[in-house]
């Protein structure tokens, strides 16, 4: 296969000087092998495209100690409050929770009745002071006011309860009466303002 392009122009600088590698070193430059610009480090202080190298530096040192947390300082927690005011109180609901409340407290009632009473029993104070109390009511005729069969205690429960369920009754009709007369008010001086706050 034969080449018709016939001679090409020769370049002087590639025919006749040596290539880049086989150049000898300028005078002053220390022989070594050849290498491009971005090997070298930038200089302190120096620049990188067109800014400052240093400050851009300081400003990147800048932002890593902001961001790095404190681990030695200790922050209090704030505990946050709120102001709120009872506007109105459901008339409806004050009755269940005080109908409830009060048959809690009439039981309560009932039963501390008969454990003071079985005490007091234990104790003979029924016995020394029934004595007492029928020796000096007592007379020729007849015997003294017996007050162990009087106090005994199927009587003191009998007493003890119906004196739970008028409670019962009064404290209901007073806590429902009460929150009406308080949605009265409310609506003059605007109700009662309570602070409440997070725990700690």
């Amino acid at each position: 296969m034969t080449d018709t392009r016939g001679p090409q122009p020769q370049y002087e600088g590639y025919a006749t000087g040596p290539l880049p590698g086989e150049r000898e070193p300028a005078p002053g430059q220390a022989s070594g092998p050849y290498h491009p610009p971005q090997a070298y480090p930038s200089p302190e202080g120096g620049t990188q495209g067109g800014r400052p190298h240093g400050t851009q530096g300081g400003a990147q040192g800048a932002a890593q100690a902001a961001r790095r947390p404190r681990t030695g300082a200790r922050t209090t927690p704030r505990t946050r409050k709120a102001r709120l005011r009872v506007a109105k109180a459901d008339p409806w609901s004050v009755m269940k929770v005080s109908f409830l409340l009060s048959i809690a407290l009439g039981i309560c009632t009932v039963v501390a009745s008969a454990v003071l009473w079985m005490v007091m029993d234990a104790m003979g104070v029924f016995s020394t002071v029934g004595g007492t109390i029928s020796e000096a009511t007592g007379s020729n005729e007849g015997n003294g006011f017996d007050l162990q069969s009087f106090l005994s205690l199927p009587r003191v429960l009998i007493f003890t309860s119906v004196i739970a369920v008028i409670d019962v009754v009064l404290a209901t009709a007073l806590a429902t009466l009460g929150s009406f007369i308080y949605n009265l008010s409310a609506g003059f001086v605007g109700g009662i303002e309570l602070t409440l706050a997070e725990d700690e």
